[in-house]
């Protein structure tokens, strides 16, 4: 998206920035558990995107996040890892007024 304010794409917008901050407390939420239980995430992909609307005023309408989980992850680490993610604090205060939609996905699971 580009910035609002100069409309060069040089620069972040506020849009960008929520969506980094949202991908990075989800991936930290996760990391942190996956430290704790010598969990390998490397691999682990997230894909952020917000839709606005602009009528009557520009506010957000929709944030969709796409998790990819690395390969060997157990379905058992992987609702834990799950867990872990949806105690986001953003991805908890967007979702008071705003739909945040999570999606996981899962190459192949590990034989427990």
């Amino acid at each position: 998206m580009d910035c609002p304010y100069t409309g060069k794409g040089e620069e972040f917008s506020p849009t960008n920035l929520v969506e980094s901050a949202l991908g990075g407390c989800m991936l930290m939420a996760m990391g942190t558990y996956a430290i704790q239980h010598n969990i390998d995430l490397t691999g682990t992909k997230m894909d952020v995107h917000i839709t606005a609307t602009h009528k009557p005023i520009m506010r957000f309408d929709e944030v969709e996040v796409i998790v990819t989980m690395p390969e060997g992850i157990s379905e058992k680490t992987g609702k834990r890892l799950e867990r872990a993610a949806e105690g986001c604090p953003i991805k908890n205060s967007l979702a008071e007024g705003i739909p945040v939609r999570v999606k996981y996905l899962y190459n192949s699971y590990a034989k427990a």
